[in-house]
């Protein structure tokens, strides 16, 4: 499976586009830490089938990102909010410079 991390995010960007079951089995794999067994078990089905399921919902997760491009767009923000800190710490910029990057977010 892809970074826990990765899908976590994805599932902070675009879990609401899910239905209610693929919700609840990525909550409980990617952020409970059950086990492909226990949440088999809980759904009263196979450990296979969990398993395609999340499989599925990770590539339609992806497939958001990519139409979409909400985590990559927060990420290039973060970025650029972190160059802004950096040059106002070293005083390396006019205050006219600082303001169109921050206009430019």
């Amino acid at each position: 499976m892809e970074n826990r991390v990765e899908i976590s995010l994805l599932m902070d960007y675009y879990g609401s586009l899910l239905t209610d079951k693929q919700q609840k089995i990525m909550d409980l794999y990617f952020d409970e830490d059950f086990s492909l067994s226990e949440i088999a078990e809980l759904n009263e089905t196979s450990r296979q089938a969990i398993h395609d399921l999340i499989k599925r919902t990770h590539g339609q997760l992806l497939k958001y990102e990519e139409k979409l491009g909400m985590k990559r767009l927060s990420e290039q923000t973060e970025e650029k909010k972190k160059r802004i800190i950096q040059e106002l710490e070293a005083g390396g910029w006019s205050d006219e410079a600082v303001i169109r990057l921050i206009e430019s977010l």
